[in-house]
C-alpha cells in the first residue's frame, strides 16, 4: 500500500520548515563542501575577469546551502539535473574541481571535452544529468529521469532543480501533470533567489509561494529556508521519502540568495549594496555553520582555518590545471553529435 500524502499545511502557511540539529561531523562535512563551492565560484569569476573563461558563467555564491544540503538527504542511485548556475550542483554530486574547472576554460580534461563550457556539464558516473542553458528545458528531462526509475522500479529519485524564473515557463507545468498522473518519483527543487535574471519575483509572478506552483496537480510543497543546510536536509528528506515510496513528485521552494549578478556580465544595479549586505551579515549559509563549529561544537579558529587552507589547495589546483590542460584536438567537433 502506497505511504500516505503527508500534509501541504506548512506550503499553505507560507512558513519554511524548521532546521534539524546538526552533530559535528555533519557540520563539518557541510562547511567543507559548502566553503568548496564558495571558493571555487571565486575563482571562476577571477579567472572570467582575466579571459580564461569564455562565453557565460552564472556563479552560485550565496546559495551552497541548497545543493549540499539536498545532497546530504540523497542515496546512492538518486539523479541530479539543473539548469545553467550548475557549478555548485557538480562539485555537491562529488564531480572532481579539475574537471569542472578545465571545462570551464574548454580544455579537454573537462567533462565534456571542453566542448559544453559553463552550462553543459555531465558525470552519468555521478548521476549528474546536466546544466542545461535553456530555460526550464531540465524540468522535462528530469521528469523524464523519474519515469525511466519508474520504468525500471530502482528505487531512484529524480532531484530536478530549476529557478524562479524558470517556474514561469510552460514545460514545466506539462511535467507537473505528467509527474503526478503517473506518480514518477521526482522531487522539484525551486531555487528562488529572489531575481529572475534582474527581474524581482513581485513584478514577475502573479504566485510568490512557489511551494504552491503544484496544487492544480495535486502536488504538495513547502517552502524552506535555503540559507539554512540543516533546513534543506530535514526537507530533502521528506520529499525524497515521499517520492521514494511511491507517492509522486515533490516540491521544494527554496528561499535562497545570489551575491553576485545572474552571470558575469550582469552589474546587478537592480538591487540595493545594503540589500546584499544583510543577507551577507544576518543569513551566509557558511557562516551559520562556522559559528555553529565554534560556538556549538567546540571547534578551534585554527581547525577552520585548517579546512580553508586545504580547499583553497584544491581549487587552485583545479585552476593550474585548467590553465595548463591542452584545449580539444579540433576533431572533437565531430564526435558526440547526431548524424
Amino acid at each position: 500500500m502506497a505511504a500516505k500524502k503527508p500534509s501541504a499545511r506548512a506550503a499553505e502557511a507560507g512558513s519554511p520548515a524548521a532546521a534539524a540539529e546538526f552533530t559535528k561531523d555533519e557540520d563539518l562535512l557541510a562547511y567543507r563542501e559548502m566553503l568548496l563551492i564558495r571558493r571555487f565560484e571565486e575563482k571562476a569569476g577571477q579567472m572570467y575577469g582575466m579571459g580564461l573563461i569564455g562565453g557565460f558563467c552564472h556563479l552560485y555564491i550565496g546559495q551552497e546551502a541548497v545543493v549540499v544540503g539536498m545532497q546530504m538527504a540523497m542515496v546512492e542511485g538518486d539523479q541530479v539535473i539543473t539548469g545553467y548556475r550548475d557549478h555548485g550542483h557538480m562539485l555537491a554530486a562529488g564531480m572532481e574541481s579539475k574537471g569542472v574547472m578545465a571545462e570551464l576554460t574548454g580544455r579537454r580534461g573537462g567533462y565534456s571535452k571542453g566542448k559544453g563550457g559553463s552550462m553543459h556539464m555531465f558525470s552519468t558516473e555521478k548521476r549528474f544529468y546536466g546544466g542545461h542553458g535553456i530555460v526550464g528545458a531540465q524540468v522535462s528531462l528530469g521528469t523524464g529521469l523519474g519515469f525511466a526509475n519508474r520504468y525500471k522500479e530502482n528505487g531512484a529519485v529524480s532531484v530536478t532543480y530549476f529557478g524562479d524564473g524558470a517556474a514561469n515557463q510552460g514545460q514545466v507545468y506539462e511535467s507537473f501533470n505528467m509527474a503526478e498522473l503517473w506518480k514518477l518519483p521526482v522531487v522539484y527543487v525551486i531555487e528562488n533567489n529572489k531575481y529572475a535574471m534582474g527581474t524581482a519575483v513581485s513584478r514577475a509572478s502573479a504566485q510568490t509561494d512557489f511551494s504552491k506552483r503544484g496544487a492544480s496537480f495535486n502536488i504538495p510543497g513547502e517552502q524552506v529556508d535555503g540559507m539554512d543546510v540543516r533546513a534543506v536536509k530535514a526537507a530533502g528528506e521528506r520529499a525524497l521519502a515521499f517520492a521514494r515510496e511511491g507517492n509522486g513528485p515533490y516540491i521544494l521552494e527554496m528561499q535562497t540568495y545570489r551575491y553576485r549578478g545572474h552571470s558575469m556580465s550582469d552589474p546587478a544595479k537592480y538591487r540595493s549594496k545594503e540589500e546584499v549586505q544583510k543577507m551577507r551579515t544576518e543569513h551566509d549559509p557558511i557562516e551559520q555553520v562556522r559559528t555553529r563549529l565554534l560556538e556549538s561544537h567546540g571547534a578551534s579558529e585554527d581547525e577552520l582555518k585548517k579546512i580553508d587552507g586545504e580547499i583553497r589547495e584544491i581549487v587552485n589546483a583545479a585552476a593550474d590545471f585548467a590553465t595548463h590542460d591542452p584545449e580539444p584536438d579540433p576533431a572533437e567537433l565531430y564526435t558526440d553529435i547526431l548524424r
